[in-house]
């Protein structure tokens, strides 16, 4: 009885190190804009000439028109592959306003490059673009899809 306990004990601890170790996220990012126009180009990633666009560019129209899309080159998380079609919950750190993204590119900034809808939406007393970029802190976050 005792060896079960304890097996159920370590079971549970991996578990919980699993569930930790997926729930990554950033603090104090910079997050730029890109204008995307997904909605005046009818959310194509081809004609966006998004880097996921080789794997996520059939994917049916509501997929990729349900969230805001952003370029991914955070501290923390996937890389290239790997971080497309993934979603994001961005929190601008100054007005604590929210948006969830959904990522179908990559850059070179270090943080996010957030499509110029979704920069607006989340910048929401002006400072973002008065100073050309927002502090964001990020967590990677199930689509629903």
């Amino acid at each position: 009885m005792m060896k079960m306990a304890k097996l159920m004990f370590l079971l549970l601890v991996c578990v919980m190190s699993l569930n930790a170790a997926s729930a990554q996220s950033a603090s104090n990012v910079r997050a730029t804009y890109h204008i995307y126009n997904p909605e005046k180009i009818n959310w194509d990633l081809n004609a966006a000439s998004a880097y996921c666009s080789t794997w996520d560019a059939n994917k049916p129209l509501e997929w990729r028109r349900k969230f805001g899309w952003t370029a991914f080159c955070g501290p923390v998380g996937p890389r290239g592959q790997a971080s497309c079609g993934k979603c994001l919950t961005v929190t601008n750190v100054r007005t604590g306003t929210q948006a969830k993204v959904r990522i179908v590119d990559q850059c070179s900034n270090g943080g996010l490059d957030l499509d110029q809808g979704v920069f607006k939406r989340l910048d929401t007393d002006g400072q973002g673009y008065a100073q050309g970029h927002l502090r964001v802190n990020y967590q990677f976050v199930n689509c629903g899809d």
